[in-house]
């Protein structure tokens, strides 16, 4: 699996788990109906599937992962809950995809 692959795969996975944590934080804030509760458990169901689909050992891919969790959130942040990202936002992303790309460029060298 090359890189671009395993980061658009990544991406995937990041937004089944924040619409999986999102949504019941929607119905406990009283903004939606329990009905949201089942797309939620389907959503985080999909994040651990999708998780074992990369071919590397299990820590890695949760290492790797959680750089593109940060840079995802960041752009929910701005997409979904309307506020937009400060620099500081943008850096840390940028250094959260750095550490993803030298985590998973290293497991298809190993």
């Amino acid at each position: 699996m090359n890189l671009a692959t395993t980061a658009a795969l990544f991406v995937v996975t990041a937004l089944m788990e924040i619409a999986g944590c999102f949504l019941p934080a929607l119905w406990l804030q009283g903004r939606a109906g329990a009905w949201v509760l089942l797309p939620a458990a389907a959503a985080l169901a999909a994040f651990v599937w999708l998780l074992t689909l990369h071919p590397a050992a299990s820590g890695r891919v949760y290492a790797a992962y959680g750089g593109v969790y940060v840079a995802t959130a960041v752009v929910w942040l701005w997409l979904v809950d309307g506020v937009r990202p400060s620099a500081w936002d943008l850096a840390g992303s940028a250094i959260a995809l750095a550490g993803m790309a030298v985590i998973a460029w290293g497991w298809q060298r190993g």
